[in-house]
Protein backbone atom coordinates (compact mmCIF):
# COMPACT_ATOMS: atom_id res chain seq x y z
CA UNK A 1 0.00 0.00 0.00
CA UNK A 2 1.42 3.36 -0.81
CA UNK A 3 0.35 6.45 1.60
CA UNK A 4 -1.43 8.02 -0.80
CA UNK A 5 -4.09 5.12 -0.35
CA UNK A 6 -4.14 5.15 3.96
CA UNK A 7 -6.97 7.05 5.39
CA UNK A 8 -6.28 9.79 7.70
CA UNK A 9 -5.56 10.31 10.53
CA UNK A 10 -2.94 7.88 11.35
CA UNK A 11 0.22 7.09 12.89
CA UNK A 12 3.09 7.01 11.02
CA UNK A 13 6.10 5.12 12.03
CA UNK A 14 9.28 5.30 9.72
CA UNK A 15 11.22 2.05 9.37
CA UNK A 16 14.55 3.07 9.22
CA UNK A 17 14.89 6.04 11.81
CA UNK A 18 12.40 3.32 14.26
CA UNK A 19 15.69 0.79 13.62
CA UNK A 20 18.45 3.64 14.65
CA UNK A 21 16.83 4.52 17.52
CA UNK A 22 16.48 1.26 18.66
CA UNK A 23 19.99 0.45 17.74
CA UNK A 24 21.48 3.67 19.46
CA UNK A 25 19.62 3.07 23.13
CA UNK A 26 20.61 -1.04 22.83
CA UNK A 27 23.96 0.49 22.48
CA UNK A 28 24.14 2.70 25.22
CA UNK A 29 23.06 0.16 27.15
CA UNK A 30 25.72 -2.57 26.51
CA UNK A 31 28.34 0.41 26.91
CA UNK A 32 27.59 0.89 30.05
CA UNK A 33 27.00 -2.12 31.10
CA UNK A 34 23.16 -2.26 32.27
CA UNK A 35 20.38 -3.80 31.41
CA UNK A 36 17.56 -2.51 28.27
CA UNK A 37 14.21 -3.01 30.23
CA UNK A 38 12.37 -0.80 27.66
CA UNK A 39 9.16 0.72 28.75
CA UNK A 40 6.31 -0.34 26.89
CA UNK A 41 3.91 2.69 27.54
CA UNK A 42 5.20 4.87 24.66
CA UNK A 43 3.89 2.20 21.79
CA UNK A 44 1.69 -0.65 23.65
CA UNK A 45 2.84 -2.67 20.57
CA UNK A 46 3.77 -6.36 20.51
CA UNK A 47 5.50 -6.19 17.32
CA UNK A 48 7.30 -3.01 18.40
CA UNK A 49 8.29 -5.31 22.30
CA UNK A 50 9.50 -8.04 19.31
CA UNK A 51 11.89 -5.58 17.86
CA UNK A 52 13.33 -4.55 20.99
CA UNK A 53 14.08 -7.83 22.02
CA UNK A 54 15.76 -9.28 19.35
CA UNK A 55 17.96 -6.38 19.98
CA UNK A 56 18.75 -7.51 23.14
CA UNK A 57 16.17 -5.85 25.78
CA UNK A 58 15.77 -8.08 28.85
CA UNK A 59 12.36 -8.11 30.37
CA UNK A 60 9.94 -5.13 29.70
CA UNK A 61 8.59 -2.31 31.86
CA UNK A 62 4.62 -1.34 32.13
CA UNK A 63 2.79 1.01 33.93
CA UNK A 64 -0.45 -0.71 34.17
CA UNK A 65 -2.12 -4.56 35.24
CA UNK A 66 -3.64 -4.71 31.49
CA UNK A 67 0.06 -3.82 29.54
CA UNK A 68 1.53 -6.60 32.13
CA UNK A 69 -1.05 -9.08 31.18
CA UNK A 70 -1.18 -8.76 27.20
CA UNK A 71 2.59 -8.99 27.01
CA UNK A 72 3.03 -12.08 29.08
CA UNK A 73 -0.21 -13.16 27.15
CA UNK A 74 2.21 -12.73 24.08
CA UNK A 75 5.55 -14.62 25.80
CA UNK A 76 7.16 -12.08 27.59
CA UNK A 77 8.84 -13.64 30.65
CA UNK A 78 9.97 -11.26 32.45
CA UNK A 79 7.61 -8.02 33.52
CA UNK A 80 8.14 -5.29 35.66
CA UNK A 81 5.44 -3.05 36.39
CA UNK A 82 6.92 1.01 37.34
CA UNK A 83 4.04 2.04 39.17
CA UNK A 84 3.30 1.40 42.91
CA UNK A 85 0.27 -1.10 42.24
CA UNK A 86 -2.83 -0.93 44.63
CA UNK A 87 -6.00 -2.62 45.16
CA UNK A 88 -6.47 -6.37 45.69
CA UNK A 89 -8.46 -6.49 42.29
CA UNK A 90 -5.19 -5.55 40.36
CA UNK A 91 -2.38 -7.60 42.91
CA UNK A 92 -4.72 -10.98 42.34
CA UNK A 93 -4.22 -9.94 38.38
CA UNK A 94 -0.87 -10.34 38.60
CA UNK A 95 -0.71 -12.88 40.85
CA UNK A 96 -2.72 -14.67 38.05
CA UNK A 97 -0.12 -14.26 35.59
CA UNK A 98 3.43 -15.25 37.55
CA UNK A 99 3.18 -19.16 36.88
CA UNK A 100 4.11 -17.73 33.25
CA UNK A 101 6.34 -14.67 34.20
CA UNK A 102 8.27 -13.04 36.35
CA UNK A 103 6.56 -10.18 37.32
CA UNK A 104 7.72 -6.97 40.01
CA UNK A 105 6.12 -4.23 40.72
CA UNK A 106 6.80 -0.84 42.91
CA UNK A 107 5.67 0.56 45.97
CA UNK A 108 6.39 3.60 48.33
CA UNK A 109 4.80 3.51 51.06
CA UNK A 110 4.18 0.90 54.30
CA UNK A 111 0.25 1.22 53.11
CA UNK A 112 1.09 -0.41 49.48
CA UNK A 113 3.59 -3.16 51.15
CA UNK A 114 0.82 -3.99 53.43
CA UNK A 115 -1.72 -3.98 50.12
CA UNK A 116 0.70 -6.43 48.18
CA UNK A 117 1.77 -8.89 50.92
CA UNK A 118 -1.95 -9.42 52.01
CA UNK A 119 -2.36 -10.77 48.26
CA UNK A 120 1.51 -12.59 47.88
CA UNK A 121 1.65 -14.11 51.99
CA UNK A 122 0.92 -17.81 50.94
CA UNK A 123 2.89 -17.58 47.55
CA UNK A 124 5.30 -20.49 46.81
CA UNK A 125 8.10 -17.85 45.85
CA UNK A 126 7.55 -14.76 47.07
CA UNK A 127 7.38 -11.52 44.58
CA UNK A 128 10.03 -9.04 43.65
CA UNK A 129 9.12 -5.60 44.85
CA UNK A 130 11.11 -2.18 44.42
CA UNK A 131 10.76 0.64 46.44
CA UNK A 132 10.58 4.08 44.20
CA UNK A 133 12.44 6.43 45.06
CA UNK A 134 11.82 10.17 44.45
CA UNK A 135 15.26 11.95 43.10
CA UNK A 136 13.29 15.06 41.91
CA UNK A 137 10.64 14.92 40.33
CA UNK A 138 8.51 15.44 43.14
CA UNK A 139 5.60 12.75 42.10
CA UNK A 140 5.45 8.91 43.85
CA UNK A 141 8.19 7.48 46.04
CA UNK A 142 10.38 7.96 48.69
CA UNK A 143 12.23 11.21 48.81
CA UNK A 144 16.20 10.25 48.10
CA UNK A 145 17.24 11.76 51.10
CA UNK A 146 15.21 11.12 53.52
CA UNK A 147 16.94 7.85 54.63
CA UNK A 148 14.92 7.05 57.45
CA UNK A 149 11.78 6.48 55.73
CA UNK A 150 13.79 4.24 53.24
CA UNK A 151 14.90 2.65 56.01
CA UNK A 152 11.19 2.16 57.41
CA UNK A 153 9.89 1.20 54.19
CA UNK A 154 12.70 -1.26 53.22
CA UNK A 155 12.46 -2.78 56.94
CA UNK A 156 8.77 -2.94 56.64
CA UNK A 157 8.65 -4.91 53.12
CA UNK A 158 11.42 -7.44 54.46
CA UNK A 159 9.54 -8.39 57.24
CA UNK A 160 6.30 -9.26 55.38
CA UNK A 161 5.41 -12.55 54.17
CA UNK A 162 5.19 -12.90 50.06
CA UNK A 163 7.40 -9.50 49.50
CA UNK A 164 11.29 -9.97 48.54
CA UNK A 165 13.12 -6.39 48.17
CA UNK A 166 14.57 -6.69 44.66
CA UNK A 167 15.82 -3.10 44.44
CA UNK A 168 15.29 0.57 44.05
CA UNK A 169 13.81 2.31 40.77
CA UNK A 170 12.86 5.81 40.05
CA UNK A 171 11.39 7.96 37.02
CA UNK A 172 13.75 11.35 36.48
CA UNK A 173 10.77 13.29 35.34
CA UNK A 174 12.79 16.73 36.07
CA UNK A 175 14.74 15.64 33.45
CA UNK A 176 11.72 17.29 31.27
CA UNK A 177 11.63 20.37 33.05
CA UNK A 178 14.41 21.98 30.57
CA UNK A 179 17.63 23.84 31.43
CA UNK A 180 17.52 26.11 34.91
CA UNK A 181 20.05 29.59 35.80
CA UNK A 182 21.55 29.67 32.54
CA UNK A 183 22.15 26.16 31.77
CA UNK A 184 22.16 25.10 27.84
CA UNK A 185 19.79 22.02 27.21
CA UNK A 186 22.81 19.91 27.07
CA UNK A 187 23.76 21.14 30.77
CA UNK A 188 20.15 20.36 31.59
CA UNK A 189 20.86 16.74 30.63
CA UNK A 190 23.55 15.88 32.53
CA UNK A 191 22.24 17.86 35.42
CA UNK A 192 19.49 15.50 36.04
CA UNK A 193 21.15 12.31 33.99
CA UNK A 194 24.13 12.82 37.33
CA UNK A 195 20.91 13.44 39.84
CA UNK A 196 19.02 9.98 39.54
CA UNK A 197 22.37 8.12 39.02
CA UNK A 198 23.83 9.68 42.10
CA UNK A 199 20.74 9.72 43.66
CA UNK A 200 19.58 6.56 43.58
CA UNK A 201 23.46 4.94 44.37
CA UNK A 202 23.24 6.96 47.66
CA UNK A 203 20.30 5.34 48.83
CA UNK A 204 21.64 1.78 47.72
CA UNK A 205 24.33 2.66 50.16
CA UNK A 206 22.64 3.93 52.84
CA UNK A 207 20.22 0.77 52.75
CA UNK A 208 22.97 -1.44 52.47
CA UNK A 209 23.87 -0.49 56.39
CA UNK A 210 20.66 -0.98 57.72
CA UNK A 211 20.01 -3.90 60.10
CA UNK A 212 17.32 -6.53 59.06
CA UNK A 213 17.52 -5.73 55.54
CA UNK A 214 19.87 -8.14 53.11
CA UNK A 215 21.10 -5.30 50.73
CA UNK A 216 24.70 -6.04 48.84
CA UNK A 217 26.15 -5.16 45.42
CA UNK A 218 25.51 -8.62 44.30
CA UNK A 219 21.87 -8.95 45.20
CA UNK A 220 20.12 -5.60 44.05
CA UNK A 221 18.89 -3.75 41.67
CA UNK A 222 18.95 -0.50 40.55
CA UNK A 223 16.53 1.03 38.42
CA UNK A 224 16.86 4.31 36.40
CA UNK A 225 15.70 5.62 33.14
CA UNK A 226 13.96 8.59 31.45
CA UNK A 227 14.28 9.26 27.88
CA UNK A 228 16.19 12.65 28.50
CA UNK A 229 17.88 11.50 31.41
CA UNK A 230 19.48 8.57 28.93
CA UNK A 231 20.94 11.14 26.51
CA UNK A 232 23.27 11.95 28.80
CA UNK A 233 23.60 9.02 31.11
CA UNK A 234 26.99 7.55 32.26
CA UNK A 235 27.30 4.51 34.84
CA UNK A 236 29.61 4.55 38.01
CA UNK A 237 30.24 2.87 40.97
CA UNK A 238 29.53 3.71 44.77
CA UNK A 239 30.34 1.58 47.38
CA UNK A 240 29.82 -0.89 44.79
CA UNK A 241 26.66 -0.55 43.82
CA UNK A 242 26.06 0.42 40.19
CA UNK A 243 23.04 1.29 37.96
CA UNK A 244 21.61 -2.26 36.83
CA UNK A 245 19.35 -1.40 34.42
CA UNK A 246 17.54 1.34 32.28
CA UNK A 247 13.86 1.88 31.54
CA UNK A 248 13.83 4.57 28.38
CA UNK A 249 10.25 3.84 26.70
CA UNK A 250 10.06 7.07 24.08
CA UNK A 251 13.17 6.62 22.48
CA UNK A 252 11.82 3.99 20.31
CA UNK A 253 9.93 7.24 18.79
CA UNK A 254 10.90 10.55 20.16
CA UNK A 255 8.82 14.05 19.78
CA UNK A 256 8.45 17.29 20.00
CA UNK A 257 9.07 17.18 23.42
CA UNK A 258 12.89 15.32 22.96
CA UNK A 259 13.99 17.75 19.88
CA UNK A 260 12.77 20.83 22.91
CA UNK A 261 15.12 18.91 25.39
CA UNK A 262 18.17 18.38 22.91
CA UNK A 263 17.86 14.72 23.78
CA UNK A 264 17.04 14.11 20.38
CA UNK A 265 16.62 15.77 16.90
CA UNK A 266 14.15 16.27 14.44
CA UNK A 267 15.24 13.80 12.69
CA UNK A 268 15.44 11.46 15.13
CA UNK A 269 11.48 11.06 15.20
CA UNK A 270 10.32 8.31 13.79
CA UNK A 271 6.85 8.97 14.62
CA UNK A 272 4.25 11.50 12.60
CA UNK A 273 0.71 11.97 11.98
CA UNK A 274 -0.46 11.86 8.63
CA UNK A 275 -3.53 14.26 8.55
CA UNK A 276 -6.16 15.66 5.85
CA UNK A 277 -6.88 19.61 5.39
CA UNK A 278 -10.53 19.39 5.86
CA UNK A 279 -11.30 23.30 5.94
CA UNK A 280 -9.39 26.95 5.19
CA UNK A 281 -10.94 30.11 6.43
CA UNK A 282 -9.48 33.52 6.19
CA UNK A 283 -10.93 34.97 10.05
CA UNK A 284 -11.91 38.58 10.02
CA UNK A 285 -8.51 39.63 11.23
CA UNK A 286 -6.93 38.97 8.27
CA UNK A 287 -5.32 35.36 9.65
CA UNK A 288 -5.34 32.48 7.35
CA UNK A 289 -5.78 29.25 9.30
CA UNK A 290 -6.28 25.59 8.03
CA UNK A 291 -7.90 22.85 10.08
CA UNK A 292 -7.34 19.11 9.70
CA UNK A 293 -8.69 16.17 11.04
CA UNK A 294 -6.68 15.19 13.66
CA UNK A 295 -7.76 16.93 17.18
CA UNK A 296 -7.12 16.19 20.57
CA UNK A 297 -8.20 12.72 19.96
CA UNK A 298 -5.19 12.61 17.98
CA UNK A 299 -2.64 14.38 19.73
CA UNK A 300 -2.30 15.16 23.28
CA UNK A 301 -2.63 18.78 24.45
CA UNK A 302 0.53 17.90 26.51
CA UNK A 303 3.01 21.03 26.08
CA UNK A 304 6.60 21.53 27.72
CA UNK A 305 9.93 23.09 27.50
CA UNK A 306 10.88 24.48 24.36
CA UNK A 307 7.35 23.62 22.44
CA UNK A 308 5.58 25.68 20.82
CA UNK A 309 1.98 24.76 19.85
CA UNK A 310 0.89 20.93 19.84
CA UNK A 311 3.22 20.05 17.48
CA UNK A 312 5.61 20.42 14.49
CA UNK A 313 4.12 20.51 10.55
CA UNK A 314 6.59 19.03 8.36
CA UNK A 315 7.29 20.68 4.93
CA UNK A 316 9.14 18.20 4.16
CA UNK A 317 8.68 14.64 5.78
CA UNK A 318 11.76 12.92 3.94
CA UNK A 319 13.93 15.16 5.38
CA UNK A 320 12.62 16.18 8.36
CA UNK A 321 12.01 19.95 7.35
CA UNK A 322 9.86 22.05 9.63
CA UNK A 323 7.39 24.40 7.50
CA UNK A 324 8.04 27.88 8.67
CA UNK A 325 4.91 29.74 8.32
CA UNK A 326 2.42 26.63 9.21
CA UNK A 327 1.58 26.44 13.25
CA UNK A 328 -0.32 24.25 15.29
CA UNK A 329 -2.25 26.57 17.64
CA UNK A 330 -4.84 24.65 19.28
CA UNK A 331 -7.28 21.37 19.01
CA UNK A 332 -10.98 20.63 19.24
CA UNK A 333 -11.72 16.91 19.87
CA UNK A 334 -11.73 16.19 15.99
CA UNK A 335 -9.80 19.26 14.54
CA UNK A 336 -6.29 20.99 14.27
CA UNK A 337 -6.24 23.92 14.12
CA UNK A 338 -3.20 25.54 11.81
CA UNK A 339 -2.32 29.30 11.24
CA UNK A 340 -1.20 30.13 7.82
CA UNK A 341 1.44 32.86 7.75
CA UNK A 342 3.83 34.05 4.89
CA UNK A 343 4.01 30.99 1.95
CA UNK A 344 1.78 28.73 3.41
CA UNK A 345 -1.03 27.86 1.35
CA UNK A 346 -2.73 25.03 2.19
CA UNK A 347 -6.41 24.01 0.13
CA UNK A 348 -8.81 21.42 1.53
CA UNK A 349 -7.79 17.71 0.84
CA UNK A 350 -3.90 18.43 1.31
CA UNK A 351 -2.24 15.93 3.11
CA UNK A 352 1.07 16.92 5.72
CA UNK A 353 2.59 15.20 8.73
CA UNK A 354 3.06 16.48 12.31
CA UNK A 355 5.50 15.29 14.80
CA UNK A 356 3.35 15.22 18.07
CA UNK A 357 4.50 16.82 21.42
CA UNK A 358 4.43 13.69 23.07
CA UNK A 359 4.06 10.39 20.87
CA UNK A 360 3.38 8.05 24.60
CA UNK A 361 0.16 9.73 24.72
CA UNK A 362 -0.91 9.73 20.64
CA UNK A 363 -0.24 6.03 20.57
CA UNK A 364 -2.40 5.38 23.41
CA UNK A 365 -5.45 6.93 21.37
CA UNK A 366 -4.81 4.82 18.41
CA UNK A 367 -5.52 1.33 16.85
CA UNK A 368 -2.68 0.66 14.77
CA UNK A 369 0.65 1.74 13.65
CA UNK A 370 1.60 1.79 10.35
CA UNK A 371 5.49 1.33 9.35
CA UNK A 372 6.72 3.27 6.52
CA UNK A 373 9.26 3.09 4.11
CA UNK A 374 9.20 6.67 2.67
CA UNK A 375 5.54 6.24 0.29
CA UNK A 376 5.11 2.78 0.86
CA UNK A 377 3.23 1.47 4.03
CA UNK A 378 5.64 -1.77 4.81
CA UNK A 379 4.03 -2.99 7.58
CA UNK A 380 1.03 -2.79 10.39
CA UNK A 381 1.21 -3.07 13.91
CA UNK A 382 -1.40 -2.94 16.12
CA UNK A 383 -1.60 -1.04 19.72
CA UNK A 384 -2.48 -3.76 21.45
CA UNK A 385 -2.12 -2.86 25.14
CA UNK A 386 -4.86 -0.18 25.53
CA UNK A 387 -6.97 0.53 28.54
CA UNK A 388 -5.99 -0.46 32.27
Amino acid sequence: MTLSALPTPALLIEQSRLQANLTAMQAQADANDVALRPHTKTHKSVALANEQRNRGAEGLTVATVKEAETFIDAGFDDVRVAYPVTGRNKHERLRALRPDSKISFTVDTVAGADQASAVYAEADIPVDVLIEVDVGHGRCGVHWADDAAAVTLARRIASLPGLHLAGILTHAGQAYSGPSNGETEADALRRASRQERDRMLSVASALAETDGVDVTPDNFEISVGSTPSMAAFTNATRDGFRVTEIRPGNYVMHDAMQVALGAATLGDCALTVRTTVVSTQQKPDGTAHAFVDAGKKVFTTDTGYGTEGHGIALADAAQMRPHPNLHVDHLSEEHGWLTMTGDADLTVGDRLRIVPNHACVTVATQDTLHVVDGPSVVDRWSVDARGG
